[in-house]
């Protein structure tokens, strides 16, 4: 009996790779395409603080061979008493960090009823690890058509990661950038643990460029570029770095931030390994 044709995925019709189909591109302001050769580095603080703070890292970020810049504008913080983000004002600053530098912006957005407002000025939208399963948010982006850097949650599991994606694909926007950063286990000796194995069944499974967050992973400044390493080699289409010119001063998670030095350093190694593997940083 001759073996009967695959059956396309119906949980996920969108997300995973159906037979034959070829890797999608996401492109950014028509500069940056996520899921070519070239390994897409973005890096900036965690959060916007102030012009001065922003303009110095993004010429850090630019400088070192950085093709995005990132930085919240709002923040999710697990304490209501936490900096929350500039907001508004943080989206201007990004915007001016933009004009001279040149880099494409990426920011999270947490609230459907400000899509517009950050989709106005971001090129690509971040939905966080907390948003992941915020759907109303999901459907919102989708039908923004702006790109999607989607998140993975602390406790999500592929499938759940990929059946976020399918509402951000259904409004029909296809442009989803997958980001593993981590997931919450019983090991304590980082923040998250880092899935490196997640990246290499998603490059099977699904047709959608993946980058990875080894910041929020590691936690700690001394095991991000060791995690960085391990993504390019794994086959992570980007990474997405915490970086600020003072992370002493950091008004959020200053504990994982790199200094420029170190963020130097850390383009060095990446760009070492992504040669190694046939690729380009």
């Amino acid at each position: 009996m001759a073996a009967s044709a695959p059956q396309p995925d119906r949980k996920n019709p969108l997300a995973l790779r159906q037979p034959g189909q070829p890797d999608t591109l996401v492109k950014v302001a028509d500069s940056v395409e996520f899921g070519a050769a070239k390994v897409v580095l973005i890096g900036g603080p965690c959060a916007v603080e102030n012009l001065t703070q922003i303009l110095e890292t993004a010429r850090t970020v630019a400088a070192n061979g950085g093709s995005m810049l990132r930085g919240g504008a709002w923040k999710p913080r697990t304490s209501p008493y936490d900096f929350q983000g500039l907001k508004e004002e943080g989206l201007d600053l990004l915007a001016a960090a933009r004009k001279e530098t040149g880099l494409p912006v990426v920011t999270e957005v947490l609230d459907p009823r400000d899509v517009a407002t950050v989709g106005a000025v971001a090129d690509m939208l971040q939905i966080g690890s907390r948003s992941i399963q915020n759907f109303p948010l999901l459907k919102e982006v989708g039908l923004s058509g702006k790109p999607v850097l989607l998140k993975r949650g602390m406790m999500t599991t592929v499938d759940e990661w990929l059946s976020s994606a399918e509402y951000i694909l259904c409004e029909g926007n296809n442009q989803v950038v997958l980001c593993e950063r981590g997931i919450r286990t019983f090991e304590t000796s980082l923040r998250n643990t880092l899935d490196v194995g997640a990246v290499a069944v998603l490059k099977e499974r699904t047709h959608l460029p993946v980058v990875v967050d080894p910041s929020h992973a590691a936690g700690d400044f001394r095991y991000v570029s060791a995690l960085a390493r391990a993504a390019v080699a794994a086959g992570a289409d980007g990474l997405l770095v915490e970086t600020h010119c003072r992370p002493d001063d950091a008004l959020s998670d200053a504990g994982q931030s790199l200094t420029p030095h170190q963020f130097r350093e850390l383009c060095d190694q990446c760009r070492a390994v992504a040669e190694a593997v046939g690729r380009s940083l």
